[in-house]
C-alpha cells in the first residue's frame, strides 16, 4: 500500500510539471517585447469625447427610428402655383379677371402628384416647384374629383421626378392620436411643419362641393396656401389638408385616406363618383313613432321621407319603408353605424365609398315585415346643380331678359330662397329656368319685379331646361309670347318688336351673342 501511495504521489508530481510547464509563458526577448507595445498600442481604443458619444447616438437613433414628417416631406411636397379665370356668375358671357393663388401638394406612385380641386379648379396655368429649387414645373391636370376636393397633377419632364420620393398613404387616425401637417400656408415661402392631435371623425359638407363625405378634424389650424399638402400620421399619409375654420382657430380639416383611395379607383376608370342613396330620411330617435312603425324592441333604423324618381331605389324602396341595415351593418336611430372600433359614423358613409355601379344590401321595414333588396347607388344630378366648375355658364337673352338654370352658386350669391335646391327632378334633363336680370329697355319697362322667378310654361309649353325654353322661344311664329312665372306671374311681350330691341341691347352692351354656346343649333 505504501508503494502505491508513493507511486501515485510521484506520477501526480510529474503531471503539476507537465501542467505547469504548459502554462508557463516562454521568456520574452527585448525585441519582442518592443513588438508587444506596438500591437498593444494599436488595438487600444482613444478615449470617446462626449461629443463623439452624442453623435454615435444621434447615428444609432437615425438607424433605428422611421423618418419623420419632415425627413419624407423634403422630397415629396411640392408647392403648386395656379392661375385661375372663371365665368362671371351674373355675366354669364364674361370672365372675371385672371387670379393667381398656391397651395401644396405631394406625390404619390406612378409619378402622380395629389392636390385639392380647389386649388387647380378652371385654371388656365398649373406649375409646381420642390423644395430648395427656384425652377418652377408646368404641370397638367390629369384628373379632377370636384366631389371630394381632390385633383391629381402630372409632370412631364424627368428632371422634376430626379431625387423625389412618393409618399404611402396609411390608415384613418384614432381619436387624439398625433399627426402632422405639411405644406405651403402663406407667411413664408419655406416648407412648414405642424403637429396636431385628431379632435373629431365624422361626415361633413366640403365645402367646395357641398357634397357630404367622410373628414377628419384635427387641432391644427390649416390657412391658405395648405391646402392639398399630406397630412401625417407616423411615416404614412393619414391625409389631405382641405379647409379650416376661418373664424376659429387652431380648427382645421383633412380628407381621409378611404376618400382618396376611392378617388384614387375613380382616376383609374376615368370617371370620379360617389354611391348614393338618393333619398331622403328622418331619425326615428323617438318611442312612439318606432312603436307606430310596429319596430320591435331590438330594432333601429332610419325612415324614408322621399326617394329620388330616377334612382333605382324608386324601384324598391317606398315611402314609410323603415331601413334596419346596409350590407348586414344595422343603422341606429341616429342614422349611425359603427366606425374604427368603438367609434360610428353616418350610415351614409358606407353608401359614398361604393362605386356607382355597385349596389347594397337594404333591409328595410315594411308595415311590420322585414324584406330586403339590392339597390344600386348610382347618384342622381341634382335638380338644382351644387357647382358649376371649369367650363362657361348656360345663358339666353330675350327682349332684355337674361335666362339662366338655378344652381347653388346662383342662389348663394343672391338672395333667393333655398327652398328650390331641394327638390327633386322628375325627368333626366330637368332645370329651373329663372329671369337673372333685366337688361334696361322700353321693351321690357314694368317688368323690374321679375327678376328670380322661375318660368314656368311659355305659350303654354311646360318648361325642361333652359335648352328648351330657348328653341320654343326661337321658334315662335306668334305676335305675342306669354310667359307664365311663379307666384302666377305673366309676362307678354310682343314677338316682332323683343327681337329687334334684342338686337340693339346686345350691341349696345358688347355681348357677343343671345346665347351660350352649348344652346346653339348644331350646324
Amino acid at each position: 500500500m505504501l508503494y502505491m501511495k508513493e507511486e501515485a504521489r510521484s506520477r501526480s508530481k510529474e503531471e503539476s510539471s507537465v501542467d505547469e510547464a504548459k502554462n508557463t509563458t516562454p521568456s520574452v526577448t527585448h525585441q519582442e517585447k518592443e513588438e508587444s507595445s506596438v500591437d498593444e498600442a494599436k488595438n487600444t481604443t482613444p478615449p470617446v469625447t462626449h461629443q463623439e458619444k452624442e453623435e454615435s447616438i444621434v447615428d444609432e437613433a437615425k438607424k433605428t427610428t422611421p423618418p419623420s414628417a419632415i425627413d419624407l416631406a423634403l422630397n415629396s411636397v411640392v408647392k403648386v402655383f395656379t392661375v385661375s379665370s372663371k365665368p362671371r356668375l351674373f355675366q354669364p358671357w364674361q370672365i372675371s379677371m385672371q387670379n393667381e393663388c398656391s397651395g401644396s401638394g405631394f406625390l404619390i406612385s406612378g409619378k402622380k402628384i395629389i392636390t385639392n380641386a380647389h386649388v387647380v379648379d378652371n385654371h388656365t396655368s398649373v406649375k409646381v416647384q420642390k423644395h430648395g429649387s427656384a425652377t418652377k414645373y408646368k404641370a397638367k391636370v390629369r384628373m379632377i374629383g370636384h366631389e371630394c376636393d381632390l385633383a391629381i397633377l402630372e409632370v412631364d419632364n424627368d428632371e422634376f421626378w430626379e431625387g423625389m420620393n412618393f409618399l404611402e398613404l396609411g390608415d384613418v387616425p384614432k381619436l387624439q392620436e398625433e399627426v402632422h401637417l405639411v405644406g405651403y400656408p402663406c407667411g413664408g415661402d419655406s416648407i412648414s411643419v405642424t403637429k396636431g392631435v385628431v379632435s373629431r371623425v365624422e361626415l361633413k359638407e366640403y365645402s367646395h362641393s357641398s357634397t357630404e363625405l367622410l373628414t377628419v378634424q384635427i387641432d391644427a389650424a390649416i390657412n391658405s396656401g395648405n391646402s392639398g399638402g399630406p397630412v401625417f400620421l407616423g411615416n404614412k399619409v393619414a391625409g389631405v389638408a382641405f379647409e379650416g375654420l376661418f373664424w376659429s382657430d387652431g380648427i382645421g380639416y383633412m380628407i381621409p385616406t378611404p376618400v382618396v383611395k376611392h378617388f384614387l379607383d375613380c382616376v383609374e376608370e376615368k370617371h370620379v363618383s360617389f354611391g348614393s342613396m338618393n333619398i331622403s330620411y328622418q331619425m326615428m330617435g323617438n318611442a312612439q313613432i318606432r312603436d307606430y312603425f310596429k319596430m320591435s324592441k331590438d330594432m333601429t333604423g332610419i325612415l324614408v321621407n322621399e326617394i329620388n324618381p330616377l334612382s333605382d331605389a324608386y324601384n324598391f324602396l317606398k315611402k314609410d319603408d323603415v331601413i334596419l341595415a346596409i350590407d348586414g351593418v344595422p343603422i341606429g336611430n341616429d342614422s349611425k353605424v359603427p366606425f374604427l372600433n368603438q367609434d360610428t359614423v353616418d350610415f351614409k358613409h358606407l353608401v359614398s365609398m361604393k362605386k356607382p355601379s355597385e349596389t347594397a344590401l337594404i333591409k328595410v321595414l315594411r308595415e311590420g315585415k322585414e324584406c330586403e333588396f339590392n339597390v344600386g347607388l348610382k347618384p342622381v344630378k341634382p335638380l338644382v346643380p351644387l357647382h358649376n366648375f371649369d367650363k362657361m355658364r348656360s345663358y339666353y337673352i330675350y327682349g332684355g331678359f337674361l335666362f339662366v338654370p338655378l344652381s347653388q352658386p346662383y342662389i348663394d350669391g343672391s338672395y333667393m330662397c333655398e327652398c328650390s335646391s331641394k327638390k327633386m327632378p322628375k325627368k333626366a334633363s330637368e332645370q329651373i329656368v329663372i329671369i337673372s336680370q333685366i337688361l334696361e329697355d322700353d321693351i321690357n319697362a314694368g317688368y323690374a319685379s321679375f327678376e328670380d322667378l322661375q318660368v314656368k310654361k311659355v305659350n303654354g309649353i311646360e318648361v325642361d331646361n333652359l335648352k328648351h325654353l330657348s328653341q320654343v322661344i326661337e321658334e315662335c311664329s306668334t305676335g305675342y309670347l306669354r310667359l307664365d312665372l311663379e307666384n302666377e306671374k305673366v309676362l307678354i311681350l310682343n314677338n316682332k318688336l323683343a327681337r329687334k330691341a334684342n338686337s340693339t341691347i346686345l350691341k349696345e352692351l358688347k355681348i357677343p351673342s343671345a346665347m351660350s354656346d352649348d344652346l346653339q343649333p348644331r350646324q
